[in-house]
């Protein structure tokens, strides 16, 4: 009789999980990440997005338009839910099947969960969908410091279907996309970020003219607010800036860890092109130990280090 209230305490414990399904994707992880490890989102509480969210969520009840189902899910991913950001997106492209937006946000989270023919997927279908439409400005979710956006969605869609080929090494594909967003980078911080990924793409592919020739499009003079970052990438790739300059990121900048993903990715690749592999590894590894398991540096050092592996 003992054994048999045990059993069915057991089985009803595990009737209580099952039928607790906002409880099992709270405890989920959020990335499996390319290295056999489990990314969760930070139990700490951020109070200015916590309130976004609460907006949020309140503007949908009342509407639930096609741009409020985009800014839920938005403000849901950046508490690093990705699960139910994209659950969201994907309840939003039901009553939005046209919605090219919706696809573009939730092909960016399928980048950050490693799931990259599922982004590939999406963001095809949002070039479909966007082809012969006007551009148009994306509003920011964490606004610069100009507090003025400064990409589109075509940029985004674009940008981020060239680094998620990028990303599985399918560096043609990535080079088509990248020159697409070239053609829509209407400003020197989207020129920077889209010539940064596609001169890395030209080295990954051999073509070493094509990447010397890239680098012509960056400038001294250039007005950058965003993408600093990628700026001294490139700068080092010109061999403006000397290679360890890159990886010293100043104390004052906003993130210094996002920064370190960033630059540090790109100071790894760097030596990777030049057949310094053991130096690349340890940089790749430098940037892994951090934060921010959802920047794209950090992302594409995970890629690499998992084939050098």
């Amino acid at each position: 009789m003992k054994y048999l209230f045990v059993l069915f305490l057991f089985l009803g414990m595990q009737a209580c999980v099952v039928n607790n399904p906002e409880q099992a994707a709270a405890e989920a992880p959020e990335v499996y990440s390319l290295l056999g490890l489990e990314y969760y989102a930070p139990e700490e509480h951020n109070p200015k997005l916590d309130s976004n969210l609460a907006v949020a969520k309140k503007n949908f009840e009342a509407d639930p338009s096609e741009e409020n189902y985009i800014w839920l899910g938005r403000r849901t991913a950046y508490l690093t839910h990705y699960n139910e950001a994209i659950a969201i997106f994907s309840e939003g492209i039901e009553k939005f099947p046209n919605s090219y937006k919706l696809y573009r946000h939730r092909g960016h989270r399928y980048i950050s969960q490693r799931k990259f023919d599922a982004a590939i997927a999406y963001f095809n279908k949002a070039a479909e969908l966007m082809q012969g439409l006007p551009i148009e400005i994306e509003p920011d979710g964490q606004p610069n410091k100009i507090n003025k956006p400064l990409s589109t969605t075509q940029f985004n869609v674009w940008y981020h279907l060239g680094l998620a080929h990028y990303l599985k090494e399918e560096f043609d594909e990535a080079e088509k996309a990248y020159l697409q967003c070239l053609a829509v980078s209407d400003n020197d911080d989207l020129i920077t970020a889209t010539v940064d990924w596609l001169y890395m793409t030209y080295r990954r592919m051999g073509k070493e003219e094509d990447a010397k020739q890239i680098l012509e499009r960056i400038t001294p003079n250039m007005t950058i607010i965003e993408n600093d970052s990628y700026f001294k990438r490139l700068n080092m790739y010109k061999g403006l800036l000397p290679v360890d300059s890159v990886l010293n990121v100043n104390s004052n900048n906003a993130d210094v860890d996002l920064a370190l993903a960033t630059q540090g990715y790109g100071v790894g690749n760097w030596y990777l092109c030049n057949q310094d592999t053991a130096n690349a590894i340890s940089i790749y590894e430098k940037v892994v130990g951090g934060k921010h398991f959802s920047a794209f540096g950090f992302i594409a050092s995970e890629a690499d280090l998992a084939r050098l592996r």
